[in-house]
């Protein structure tokens, strides 16, 4: 990396950060339809950041739902393509009231940047853009010719984005695609993220009596929808978290001793994840550690729960209608849509008497897991070495992208997760943040990254 790019960064510092600011008060929740407006809002924003960057394409493509940003620069003597992905969508914010500031009105506390889609995925996403940004305006040119595809579904689940790809095959072939929209494993330690678990969910409701029934004229003789809500989801797993759905973990694919081995070098977790989150106790599967268990296991969780009376004082009535929301995070060879099936016979053998019960299905995503013999992975691994001073590890995160293996299937071209945010950055929860540390060490070793890469 020439200084004279790096100085272009460090001089355009305060007005990169001011973009990103601008780019973070926009509230781009995919998830709600009140805010698809904004959504396509942020859609434009990138759409001008990309030309502002010396792209010589950047425009929005339709989608069924929310807009894809597609942009391109090449060059007739690069021989190779570098592809990039991220998301400008965002999360919602509830509980607002836990916010400390509000969440899309961005402030520097601590040199570290509050607002939703503060580390995923806005900035993340748009230190690629200002790493192109300083390449062009410096050298006038790129050694590989890029593209980028930033879509705004990611957080609920790129319902839209698997046609895409499958549609665009030829306009997205690449030689690499690059993601950062994970974390590294702490503060100052570098990773390259090498796999990623994949996500199904569904909504249970359990209907009991035509409609709410006075407790002292009916209590005793009817079912309670409430109540057969938890009997069941009780019975989906045991005291110790293992999941009772039968066949869950049928083709589950478990880690190598080595990369067992492999985890237990990177330190105790377990500790330090007790005094993050402020337990007492962990809790998971037993014969895992705790990174095991959010790394390459799969998981079942009641995400919410609701029926009944929620208002100020007390109303004396057996409810008619519970619901509950779930989400599994699923491992390689288990795929979603098998896993949907087998929780809905459970539910459907499990049901108590009384009540009905009907499932409808969300979000879905497969888990991946990505080869690490491809020589990206080596300059990935050197590039974060020389800005952090620290060795890179290869690391799996518990989290889903779920297009990630759909880019995999259809482009068949090594994906590179290199994330710089932390884990404890409160991405998906109030007071999401992102440390400027790596906003800054990350776009020097994303620059390190295109200015050694050979292919």
């Amino acid at each position: 990396m020439s200084s004279q790019v790096s100085q272009y960064i460090r001089d355009n510092r305060q007005q990169h950060l001011d973009q990103l600011i601008e780019f973070l008060r926009i509230p781009s929740i995919s998830a709600l339809s009140d805010h698809k407006e904004d959504v396509r809002k942020a859609a434009e924003w990138v759409v001008e950041s990309l030309k502002g960057a010396g792209l010589t394409t950047a425009q929005l493509m339709e989608t069924p739902g929310h807009p894809v940003v597609y942009g391109e620069w090449s060059h007739p003597d690069n021989t190779h393509t570098i592809l990039v992905y991220g998301h400008y969508d965002v999360q919602p914010v509830d509980p607002v009231n836990l916010w400390d500031s509000p969440p899309f009105e961005p402030v520097i506390h601590d040199e570290k940047l509050y607002a939703r889609g503060a580390s995923d995925d806005k900035g993340q996403t748009f230190m690629h853009v200002k790493a192109v940004e300083a390449m062009l305006k410096v050298n006038g040119t790129l050694p590989f010719n890029v593209k980028f595809l930033i879509e705004g579904e990611e957080e609920i689940g790129s319902p839209s984005l698997d046609a895409f790809v499958s549609e665009h095959k030829d306009l997205l072939a690449s030689d690499i695609l690059m993601i950062s929209d994970t974390p590294i494993l702490g503060k100052g330690k570098p990773a390259v993220c090498t796999g990623l678990r994949g996500l199904c969910s569904l909504q249970v409701d359990v209907k009991g009596a035509k409609g709410d029934l006075h407790s002292g004229l009916y209590g005793g003789a009817v079912q309670n929808s409430i109540h057969a809500l938890v009997q069941l989801l009780s019975t989906l797993r045991d005291e110790e978290g293992r999941i009772q759905v039968e066949g869950f973990y049928d083709g589950v694919i478990e880690p190598t001793e080595e990369e067992r081995e492999g985890y237990k070098k990177l330190g105790n977790y377990e500790e330090e994840l007790k005094s993050e989150l402020d337990v007492s106790e962990l809790f998971g599967e037993a014969g895992y550690t705790a990174r095991e268990h959010t790394w390459v296991r799969p998981t079942l969780e009641v995400n919410g729960i609701y029926g009944g009376f929620q208002g100020e004082g007390v109303k004396t009535v057996i409810p008619s209608l519970a619901h509950a929301k779930i989400t599994c995070r699923l491992v390689p060879g288990q795929d979603p849509d098998t896993i949907s099936e087998l929780i809905e016979k459970h539910l459907e053998a499990h049901t108590p008497p009384g009540v009905t019960v009907n499932t409808t299905r969300f979000d879905k995503g497969k888990p991946f897991l990505a080869p690490t013999d491809h020589p990206a992975f080596k300059t990935a691994t050197d590039s974060y070495e020389k800005v952090y001073g620290e060795p890179a590890l290869f690391t799996r995160m518990g989290g889903s992208i779920p297009v990630v293996e759909t880019f995999d299937q259809v482009l068949s071209i090594p994906i590179l997760l290199m994330g710089f945010g932390l884990p404890s950055e409160n991405f998906h929860a109030p007071n999401e943040h992102f440390h400027l540390e790596n906003y800054d060490k990350g776009i020097e070793t994303l620059l390190t990254f295109w200015d050694t890469l050979s292919l």
